[in-house]
């Protein structure tokens, strides 16, 4: 591949501003390619919290598919792509990937990433987490997935809402591969003798 290919689902969980963020974040890059299904839920999702509408969105990726497409490319293993971020992920669709319903393309392309052994990350969103979720989200680790809930990090002292959504972003690129250089900790340094 000359291109990293990123495929990126969208689901009804909230949390769309991650969604659109990232998409953002690797827009324009000239080596990586985004490849984009949204569900009728995550559609939904983008107008209520962010008064967006899906051809909004549809114009941040390079490929798009249609949700019922399971023929697609992205659904198949010979398709070679540097992973896949589900983002916002729901419960339902955790629930597909961790029992391998493949009844929709973003759940269809989820089970070819673990399939073929490549980095699926999945931004899950609900709090907080019933029995259910906690298997899913075991069941979905055990298969080589990555469960990424995106929990606010306050080391780097944001100021922002935007700064919160943009370090969660670049950790999950950073999962993977893809570098934006914004995600780095170098760590505290001890400003007097016995800080700890």
């Amino acid at each position: 591949m000359s291109k990293k290919r990123l495929v990126v689902g969208v689901t009804g969980a909230t949390g769309s501003l991650y969604a659109t963020r990232l998409l953002e974040r690797v827009r324009g890059r000239p080596d990586v390619e985004t490849h984009l299904v949204i569900s009728s839920s995550g559609v939904l999702n983008l107008k209520h919290e962010l008064e967006i509408n899906r051809q909004d969105v549809y114009a941040l990726a390079d490929h798009v598919y249609n949700i019922r497409d399971v023929g697609a490319t992205i659904a198949s293993g010979a398709f070679q792509t540097a992973g896949m971020v589900i983002v916002p992920c729901s419960m339902r669709t955790l629930a597909a990937v961790a029992h391998g319903f493949s009844d929709n393309l973003i759940t269809r392309a989820a089970d070819v990433t673990l399939k073929e052994r490549r980095r699926l990350v999945m931004v899950v969103r609900e709090t907080p987490f019933n029995l259910a979720h906690l298997r899913n989200m075991t069941a979905v680790t055990e298969m080589g997935g990555i469960i990424f809930p995106p929990l606010p990090a306050f080391y780097h002292l944001p100021k922002t809402i935007e700064e919160l959504v943009d370090h969660s972003v670049a950790r999950v690129l950073d999962l993977i591969g893809i570098d934006t250089g914004s995600a780095s900790w170098d760590g505290f340094y001890a400003s007097q003798e016995g800080d700890a």
